[in-house]
């Protein structure tokens, strides 16, 4: 089945929404583009926030080993802007601001431009723009111009680049002093004069160029572009480097249409007698995996033409491992192949297995890939994923650059059954990237001794819901020893103010009320552990039934496995009835079944046991 990508509105403006909602993550944009098919369409890059840009004629979305970027390689006669309503232009920086961008320099100038202000009614000999991120022949670039004396200061870095070579470059005026940094390091400093920056009487963005007095446009290629009217902190600039330095690395990255992984592949909805295998490619091919008992690998089984690949291997034997490899070839006959890992198929009821949790990875590939590398030192025979997959469901980025990149020592050898967290926004992304049983925003799986029955808590789950209706007939004609659930929301938990300020008052629903109304069902039919995220911390309860905590076995088990790599949050002061263990740490679950018996052993960051419990049927 090929997964194909459809643009959604809805999508769109959630992440406005989230962007604006998010300030813990740093600073709040007024103008943001960030470079996809999804984004540039007919010569107009659409904005996350502020104003469509207007592209050049030869401006292009290309692909390549790290993502989509717009490609500016053209003649340079014509330039991207954006020119600002009396509206905009309010939102413009006055007394402090951020730029930052990441670029590819492929041809040095002596004064290229990268973002800048400029006036759109000068002439080319009345000055140069009142701020501009930019570069000559060797360093970046940052000036700012003030608006009383129309004196510019201008910094040139102290670091080269290397053409090519992907960077991440910000520059920060805070009144008193300009800052530039490149990838996430302060490079060059100067104190200023300019108390407050000029503002042009037609003020027009320009992305890709320096405006005038002799600025070049670009040469290369930008993936994002963004300006804030405050002035960033060190700390948020190492972050904002952080989200892309796992794919932009030291080696000049493929130009243009080059055929490459841009996900490379990864295991869905492994069963007794087969695997979806899966990975994303720069351009349309052909989708071929290579597998057998040794790394021969030579049997195959074929997919789509696509970009998003998607091969279901079938007939295979329960519990066996297998090796294999990836392969896509275009229509210009280039040939990218992946390389040869394994994957074991699920055991058959009576033997033992063991499978890891981890929630809310969200933003962060450099927690995630901590967690992955540990799990899979134990040999996991899964992953459940209780949600929170990304930070911003919507964005490509997050999925090609933060989610698949930390979790790839995991999930390309082990199969990964998700559910969806609010982060996901409901993204057609999730649903492309996905391979799991119809209708996939709800599902059920068997694995051994137990059965999973997955739901998505952002949606309706009441008695007179859909998924309601089918998860108590799911459960009762289930039987299997063990019954699990996993959805994002958390019946239960002790967090310090997403369900009320514990802080300011003691009033609190400790938490999701839609979710706890599930739990009469999951006491009636026998459920034994409920695997959740949305609050990044870890938390286990007492068994519970009927609003009480009880002994062992006698009621479902609350975990909280939010600490994939979220912000951490914190328990409230006071320790409800229902709290077994908490801890404020990135995490991962192992749950051990064989037949009557699950161990749970709970792994903080550095992969130090913390929490253990054994459970055992009666």
């Amino acid at each position: 089945m090929t997964k194909a990508r459809r643009p959604s509105v809805l999508g769109w403006i959630a992440l406005v929404l989230s962007t604006q909602a998010a300030a813990h993550q740093g600073p709040d944009p007024v103008f943001h583009w960030a470079f996809s098919p999804r984004t540039v369409s007919a010569g107009v890059a659409a904005a996350r926030l502020g104003p469509d840009l207007n592209l050049p004629s030869t401006a292009r979305v290309i692909a390549d080993a790290g993502g989509y970027c717009l490609d500016l390689t053209g003649d340079g006669s014509e330039r991207a802007e954006a020119r600002l309503s009396e509206e905009r232009a309010e939102g413009l920086p006055s007394e402090a601001m951020t730029v930052s961008v990441w670029v590819a320099i492929d041809e040095a100038e002596s004064h290229g431009g990268l973002v800048a202000l400029a006036d759109a009614d000068a002439e080319a000999d009345d000055g140069g723009p009142t701020w501009k991120l930019g570069y000559n022949d060797s360093c970046f670039t940052f000036a700012v111009t003030d608006a009383a004396e129309a004196t510019t200061t201008r910094l040139v870095g102290q670091t080269p680049y290397e053409k090519g070579q992907w960077r991440h470059v910000v520059g920060v005026w805070d009144g008193a002093r300009i800052d530039l940094y490149i990838d996430g390091v302060l490079d060059a400093s100067v104190d200023t004069a300019v108390a407050e920056i000029a503002r042009p009487a037609a003020p027009v963005l320009l992305v890709g160029s320096g405006g005038r007095a002799g600025s070049a446009s670009l040469r290369g290629r930008l993936r994002e572009a963004t300006v804030y009217d405050i002035a960033a902190k060190p700390a948020w600039v190492r972050h904002a480097y952080g989200h892309l330095k796992h794919t932009v690395n030291a080696v000049r990255p493929p130009r243009g249409d080059d055929l490459a992984m841009l996900v490379e592949p990864y295991l869905q909805h492994g069963t007794t007698d087969g695997m979806t295998v899966m990975w994303e490619t720069t351009a349309r091919g052909t989708s071929v995996v290579r597998y057998g008992e040794t790394e021969a690998c030579e049997q195959s089984a074929t997919g789509d033409d696509a970009t998003i690949h998607e091969v279901r291997i079938s007939g295979l034997e329960p519990a066996t491992q297998y090796f294999y490899r990836a392969e896509t070839v275009d229509a210009s006959a280039r040939k990218i192949e992946s390389r040869v890992s394994t994957f074991s198929t699920a055991v058959e009821p009576g033997t033992p297995f063991a499978f890891a949790v981890i929630s809310d990875t969200q933003f962060n590939p450099e927690v995630a890939v901590r967690l992955s590398r540990h799990a899979w030192a134990q040999r996991p025979s899964f992953l459940l994923h209780p949600g929170d997959l990304v930070d911003t469901g919507v964005n490509d980025t997050h999925w090609t650059q933060h989610f698949f990149p930390g979790m790839k020592p995991l999930i390309s050898r082990v199969p990964m059954f998700p559910v969806l967290g609010n982060h996901e926004q409901n993204a057609q992304n999730y649903f492309d990237y996905m391979s799991l049983p119809e209708p996939e925003y709800y599902y059920e799986f068997r694995y051994g001794d137990a059965h999973f029955f997955m739901l998505d808590s952002n949606r309706n789950v009441g008695p007179d819901s859909e998924q309601h209706r089918w998860l108590d007939r799911a459960l009762a004609d289930s039987d299997a020893t063990w019954k699990f659930v996993c959805h994002h929301h958390p019946p239960y938990s002790s967090d310090e103010n997403d369900y009320g300020d514990l802080w300011r008052t003691n009033k609190s629903d400790r938490g999701d009320l839609r979710t706890r109304r599930l739990s009469k069902l999951y006491e009636k039919h026998g459920v034994d552990m409920v695997w959740t995220g949305h609050i990044h911390s870890y938390e286990r309860t007492w068994p519970i039934r009927d609003g009480r905590a009880v002994g062992e076995s006698d009621g479902p088990v609350y975990m909280i496995v939010g600490g994939g790599g979220g912000s951490l949050e914190t328990p409230g002061p006071y320790r409800p009835f229902f709290q077994n263990q908490v801890r404020r740490c990135h995490h991962y679950v192992m749950a051990h079944v064989n037949a009557g018996t699950l161990e749970l052993r709970s792994y903080d960051l550095d992969d130090r046991l913390f929490d253990t419990v054994t459970l055992r049927k009666k």
